[in-house]
Parts: C-alpha cells; structure tokens; sequence
C-alpha cells in the first residue's frame, strides 16, 4: 500500500467559512433545505429511471440512453415512455444531454436525489470486510503511521483518494511525559496524551545530567501533568523551579501548549483519481488541489459544520473541485469528534459503497484512537446506512 502524504496544520485564528482565501460555504440550491424540497418532486417512475441512469453512469462512465434504462425495476413503459420522461428530468435539472445525439448524463441535482432517496443501503463485501479486519488487527506503529496507512487502506476500498485528518488535542490530555538520553546533551521529550497521539521534541541537556535524574523529572512532570489538556499543562509550569533540567523540559512542553497546534493531514490514493476523469486538465487540477491538503481539510471541516456526509460537485462552493464529490465522517472519542475521515472522488463515484467504506473505516479507526480495538465497524459494514445519509454526517 502506498504510503500517504501528511502536512502539518497550523490552526487558523478565523472561523470556519470565514474569507481566508479557502473554501466558503455553498448557499443557495446545494442547501439542506433545497435538498428536501428536490425530494418531493418525482413520481415513482421518474425517480425509478433516474436510479437507473445513475446507476449505469457510475459503471459505464458514458451517457445513457433509453435503451439501456427501459426494462429496469419499476419502469415497465415503452422506449418512448422513458424518452419523454427523461427529457422531462432533464428539463428539471436531474439530467444533462452532453451532446444533441446522446444520452444523458447525472446532475449535481441528480446525484442528490439519488444519494437522500434512491440508493441502497451500502455495505462492503466479504472480502472488503476482511480486508479491514485484517488491516486494524496488524497495523502497527506510531499514531500518524495508522492514520497515513488508514488513508491509504480507503483508497484501496474505494478507488478513490482517502483523507484522515488527525485529532487538534484541543481536548486530549497528558497520560505521561519520558525523557529519553539520545546522547551528545540532547534528550527527547515523549509526551502521551489520551486521544493515542505522541508528541516528541528535543530538550538541551545541562552538563552533568544522568539517566536517573531523567527519570525523575519525567516522572515529576507525569505527576503534575496527567489529566489536564496542553493548554492547563502550559499554565501548570509557568513557574518551573529552580531545577535546569526541569526548566528546560518546561520550557519544551510550554511549546507544545502554545498557539502552534496542529492537526496531521493524510491524503492516500490520490494517484488513483486520474483514472476517473478523462480530461487530463480536470486529472491536473485535481491532483493539484489534493497536493493542498489544507484546502481539503478546510473543505472536510465546513462540510461537516453544515451537517452534511455527502457534497455533490457544486454543493461544496469551491470551483476547483466541482467535478467532484467529498464523503466525510466525523471521528469520535466516547462520542467527542477528533478528527475526520473521508474519500473525494468523482461525482460519478458509488457512493452507497463509499459511504459504508467510511463508516465501517471510521468506526474502527475511532475504537483504536479510544484504545477499544473492537470489531464494531466491520460487523457494520454487513449494513447499516447508506447512500440515503446523505445529511446529517455528525
């Protein structure tokens, strides 16, 4: 499996969809409440062929015509039935004609109406549900190894780019501070907090420094430290002591409680993202935007604050990624959000088996973060929701 690229985040001073040259907030028809209204406005045969469409779009990658659609469940009508029908949903949005002589093809809007109201529930197959057994009973190392390798474990379930963005530790608390002797007057600082992440720095060793003396400042720091958040641990050692070696390890852990906090971004798979397009201008643009994994995150995380799992193309308000579609999932700690999860692929992506990939993935990820292990989110992915969760994503 490929491994995942990962960035840095620094968090920014604005709130989310404020004008900071990322991302803002999609208005107008790609709300919530424009989704409700488009829900009620086919009848069953209508909305029986727009499955259809969609669903031979997905697989084909080509516009479809009458042919293909008359015969399908719940639409037991003549050819020319279907074809007036269809130039019906065109002319109210759900389906586009590319080109005079073709089919035609899903909009945004017709994504839409499929994802709250026409797929199936999704679910991964055996051999999918083995394969994420198997990763999160074996993957091993430290924590933004399982979370790049986590990226790249999406991608392989979707075919599409997988992004994991990492807890803030805006509420993680301190389990235990070490110091490690790495030799030449240099030590290094572990500090263990409660939602798995660890965070490592350098500390200057005073002449005449010994493990034993080591130990016991990690320990004192242990002591004062375990239970409270970075942040209370920077006001906890705003007075050190007169102790060098004390001074200097919380001088470093201050660093750490200061504004520089940061959450760890993992794009894996975007390679894969090339395959789905056939402009190569649209396969240039998209990659590129991928490479700016902070934009992807800024994007996830307004998402998610508007209450949504699935933007469709234009839903999200950001031109550079309207070909495509985003499915996220909030991760939790005993039902507190710590990062997020989520693929970005193609408006014409299957979004009933992305959606069950990101839930059963995070549900997992989620109980190795809270130190459970379980097998809560494979049994899941036998089914649960699917593309109807459209909303509703936190």
């Amino acid at each position: 499996m490929p491994r995942a690229r990962s960035t840095s985040r620094r968090r920014p001073d604005h709130g989310r969809g404020a004008s900071s040259g990322g991302p803002s907030p999609a208005g107008g028809a790609a709300g919530e409440d424009a989704h409700d209204d488009a829900g009620e406005e086919l009848d069953d045969r209508k909305a029986a062929i727009l499955k259809a469409v969609v669903a031979e779009y997905i697989e084909s990658a080509q516009p479809v015509g009458s042919g293909h659609v008359t015969g399908s469940p719940g639409i037991e009508v003549s050819s020319a039935t279907v074809r007036a029908d269809m130039a019906m949903l065109e002319r109210d949005g759900y389906l586009i004609q590319p080109h005079t002589s073709a089919g035609r093809i899903p909009s945004d809007k017709g994504y839409r109406f499929f994802v709250d109201h026409l797929g199936r529930q999704g679910s991964l197959g055996p051999d999918q549900r083995q394969q994420v057994r198997q990763f999160f009973r074996h993957v091993h190392g430290e924590f933004e190894d399982l979370l790049g390798r986590t990226s790249g474990l999406l991608a392989d379930l979707t075919d599409y780019a997988g992004v994991v963005v990492g807890p803030t530790h805006d509420t993680a608390t301190v389990r235990s501070v070490q110091l490690v002797d790495l030799g030449n007057l240099l030590a290094l600082l572990v500090v263990v907090l409660s939602d798995g992440s660890v965070e490592k720095r350098t500390v200057e060793l005073p002449e005449g420094v010994d493990d034993a003396m080591l130990v016991s400042v990690a320990n004192h720091l242990t002591s004062a430290l375990r239970g409270r958040t970075l942040s209370e641990a920077g006001a906890q050692l705003a007075v050190a002591g007169e102790d060098e070696m004390l001074r200097r390890a919380t001088a470093t852990l201050t660093e750490l409680a200061g504004p520089e906090e940061h959450e760890h971004v993992f794009v894996g798979g975007s390679s894969r993202m090339a395959a789905a397009f056939d402009a190569m201008d649209t396969v240039r643009s998209v990659l590129s935007i991928l490479e700016q994994q902070l934009v992807v995150v800024e994007l996830i995380e307004q998402i998610l604050d508007r209450g949504l799992s699935v933007a469709i193309g234009t839903e999200h308000g950001f031109e550079p990624l309207a070909s495509c579609a985003l499915v996220v999932s909030s991760l939790a700690i005993e039902g507190e959000p710590v990062g997020t999860i989520g693929v970005v692929g193609p408006t014409r992506m299957n979004y009933p088996r992305a959606l069950a990939a990101v839930r059963v993935v995070g549900e997992q990820l989620s109980d190795r973060l809270s130190g459970a292990g379980g097998g809560r989110g494979t049994e899941s992915g036998q089914g649960g929701s699917g593309a109807g969760g459209g909303r509703g994503g936190r």
